[in-house]
């Protein structure tokens, strides 16, 4: 028989290199924060969040690791590229607003319209919330680093997403709601989303933040 030449395109050693996967899952995560931001919770009529900050920190935890693993100059186009996808995500399911859809699927179509009509100061509030808040909290991280010699990961994950979710919060909060709702309202509104980012990333995402970056770590030495 005559033997095949081997593809030269192919990846030989068909492994994904763990870079790919932590940025994969850095730019899911943001997507499905804002998917899941359509729903507004309420609780005892003084705390008002969007669904999306249950799972926003882990965003914030991703960009962590990838600002200690690699460094910021990775981590800031890792998040230009998450904030790229996310434009394109709002641009394609716009567009599935705007075709046309048959009578008899007209309740499915107005609950998609519902999803993914978005009004289009949200996005811009969005959009601009992620870009100001991942790139602060990663130069932050950065800055912290170099200043503690590597040491104290907690203090540092936790004191640039302080201040990351202010850079991200304030700006969402107001460019979306301001002379839409009460300044009572934003307030309560800026106060609970930023308190809950802040305990999630302090219960959570700094735990997970230790343990994956232990592994990668222990990884990296294997194969040095």
């Amino acid at each position: 028989m005559k033997k095949v030449t081997e593809n030269p395109f192919e990846n030989r050693t068909n492994k994904i290199d763990t870079f790919t996967v932590i940025a994969v899952f850095f730019t899911i995560c943001y997507i499905v924060s804002n998917l899941m931001a359509v729903k507004v919770i309420g609780v005892f009529g003084l705390f008002y969040f969007d669904a999306g900050t249950i799972t926003f920190p882990i965003t914030y935890m991703l960009g962590d690791v990838l600002t200690e693993i690699w460094g910021y100059r990775i981590a800031k186009k890792t998040i230009i590229l998450a904030f790229l996808c996310n434009v394109f995500v709002v641009i394609c399911t716009q567009i599935g607003v705007w075709l046309p859809s048959p009578e008899y699927l007209s309740n499915t179509a107005n609950a998609y319209n519902t999803i993914f009509g978005y009004v289009p100061r949200i996005v811009i509030a969005s959009l601009t919330g992620f870009l100001l808040g991942e790139i602060s909290n990663a130069w932050i991280m950065d800055k912290m680093k170099n200043f503690t010699n590597g040491k104290y990961l907690w203090f540092r994950t936790i004191g640039s997403s302080i201040i990351g979710y202010l850079f991200d919060t304030v700006p969402f909060v107001l460019i979306a709601y301001l002379g839409s709702v009460t300044i009572r309202d934003i307030l309560l509104m800026i106060l609970s989303q930023y308190i809950i980012k802040i305990v999630i990333e302090a219960l959570l995402g700094t735990p997970l933040a230790y343990a994956l970056i232990a592994v990668l770590r222990k990884k990296n030495t294997l194969n040095s």
